[in-house]
Order: C-alpha cells, then sequence, then structure tokens
C-alpha cells in the first residue's frame, strides 16, 4: 500500500534516540517529508542493541553526527535548524535549554521553525524520570508478573508525534493560505509517552477489557482458547458471528446474555479442545467465524 505524500517539502530534523522519535521520524518519511537526524558521537543506543530495528527505522534518513555540546557540533545543529519546518526532540526541557535550545530561545532565533518535543510525562513532570514500562504500569497496564509484549507507550507516542507534526504542517497551510504571509509562525507541540499510555488505557479504564468486561474474556465468543494442538484466539462478538460459533460449538445460541453464560463457555471450551489448529482454520473459513489459531 502506498502511503500519501501528504508531508511532501516538509522538513524534519531529529535530535530524538531510541524508539518513539525515530518510530515517529520514519512514519514521517513514509508521507513524504525529508528527514534529516543528528547523532552524538557514541551514536544512537538503539543501533547497539537491536541494529535490524535501528536499520529499518532510518530507511530513508540523512544521518549526521554532531556533539551539540561542542562549538562545531553546534554550527552543525544551527546549519540544519536554519533549514528545517519541524524539530523533532526527546530530551528533557532542562537539556534542551542547556543545549540553548529551548523553545523561547529557539523560536526566538527561528520563528517559523515549529517543534515537536516528546517527552515522558505532560508539563511539569517532563523532568521525571521514565520508561514505556514505568508509563504502562501507572495506567494499569501491566497486571501481571510478565513484561508486555510490546512497547506500548512509546510505539502509541510515536503515532502521536507524527500526528502532532501533521498538525503543524497542516495548521502552517491552512493559517496562511491566500493571506500572502511570507513566514508563519512555528508552534511548540508536545507529545507526552504517559499520556500515550493513558489513551491506551482507556478501554481497560471503561471496562471494556476488565475481565467482566466483553472483550476481556466475559463473552464466551471472544477469548484465547486451548485447542488439540496449540491455541485459538476466537472474536465472534457479533451476534452472527457469535451464532456461527455455537452452531459449529454445539451450543444453545441465545441473546447475548447467553453468551456470558457460564454453560456457553464450556461448552465452546469442550468443542474447541477436540479440534486441531486445522480443522479450527477450515472451520473459520468455511462458517465466516473470526479466529486465529497459534501454536
Amino acid at each position: 500500500m502506498t502511503t500519501p505524500s501528504v508531508l511532501s517539502g516538509t522538513r524534519i530534523l531529529s535530535l530524538a534516540l531510541n524508539l518513539p522519535g525515530p518510530a515517529a521520524l520514519m512514519r514521517c518519511r513514509r508521507m513524504g517529508a525529508t528527514c534529516v537526524k543528528l547523532e552524538p558521537p557514541a551514536g544512537d543506543p538503539m543501533g547497539k542493541y537491536n541494529p535490524k530495528a535501528y536499520a529499518q527505522l532510518h530507511e530513508g534518513v540523512a544521518v549526521l553526527t554532531a556533539d551539540l555540546k561542542t562549538e562545531a557540533g553546534q554550527k552543525v545543529l544551527h546549519a540544519q535548524l536554519a533549514q528545517a519546518h519541524v524539530l523533532l526532540t526527546s530530551f528533557r526541557p532542562s537539556a534542551l535549554e542547556k543545549l540553548g535550545i529551548g523553545w523561547s530561545q529557539l523560536h526566538s532565533r527561528y520563528p517559523t521553525l515549529s517543534q515537536v518535543a516528546i517527552v515522558g510525562a505532560p508539563g511539569a513532570r517532563a523532568e521525571e524520570p521514565g520508561h514505556d514500562l514505568t508509563y504502562l504500569a501507572d495506567n494499569g497496564l501491566v497486571p501481571g508478573m510478565d513484561l508486555p509484549p510490546t512497547l506500548y507507550a512509546d510505539m502509541g507516542g510515536s503515532l502521536m508525534a507524527s500526528e502532532a507534526v501533521l498538525q503543524a504542517a497542516l495548521e502552517q497551510s491552512e493559517r496562511y493560505a491566500g493571506t500572502g504571509e511570507p513566514h508563519p509562525r512555528g508552534r511548540y507541540l508536545e507529545v507526552a509517552l504517559s499520556d500515550a499510555a493513558g489513551y491506551l488505557a482507556l478501554p481497560r479504564q471503561w471496562g471494556l477489557t476488565q475481565p467482566s468486561g466483553a472483550v476481556g474474556g466475559a463473552h464466551a465468543g471472544y477469548r484465547v482458547y486451548p485447542c488439540q494442538d496449540g491455541r485459538v484466539a476466537v472474536a465472534a462478538l457479533e451476534p452472527h458471528f457469535a451464532a456461527a460459533l455455537c452452531a459449529a460449538a454445539g451450543a444453545a445460541a441465545g441473546d447475548l446474555r447467553a453468551m456470558f453464560a457460564p454453560a456457553t463457555h464450556q461448552a465452546i471450551a469442550a468443542f474447541l479442545l477436540t479440534q486441531t489448529r486445522q480443522q479450527l482454520d477450515r472451520l473459520g473459513a468455511e462458517k465466516d467465524i473470526p479466529l486465529h489459531t497459534m501454536a
């Protein structure tokens, strides 16, 4: 699928390391942006602990090296800032101030430049230490002792950051279209990873994914069950899907209330345990039941 080049003509300079910033930059590049990244002499830590991820994240990105704590590095930085439409950062605000590129300093020198600042938590909490795991834990998304299967806050934050880049580009083009304004003013947009975790946690807060919720295990048609040679994820939530599942399992097909009854759970579980993954794949295709088998 070809991604629309909605950011064609937009030049982004990124100072962001690790995952959220590079992931946002990857999405912006795929939307047509010209992307440049400045890395410290030691490089991006991602390049060391997962070269494969680093390579995919930086495909098509022009990566330069500069020590921003030196005069030479500052010259490289400001040469790039003078050409950029959006600056993407993931430092704490105090670190940006020390480098001479806090928002007030930046905006005064480059009034048309927008900044998308990825922080851990919003506002005054932006200086607090944290990472993906702590933001997920704070929002009830680490219910047991196991680590989450992916980096939800980081990846959710990257989506919000690329959305913020789009917002900055759209506001500039709309606000000044047809006005003759040669120099649209830049904007500061903050993206907090804790907010991304909170947004992803909304279904749990609403009760949808709690054990008593329809997609938390209480509905017999929306669960992971063991089968004869593995597992099967069943997502027969709508009435016609649930009816097809119950018919296949020999369970009494009734109204929505019946799908929450223990007897329905037991009947479906007993049937699925007799089936192989191959049989269930065929059943799903033939009876139009949304399911996915797993080893």
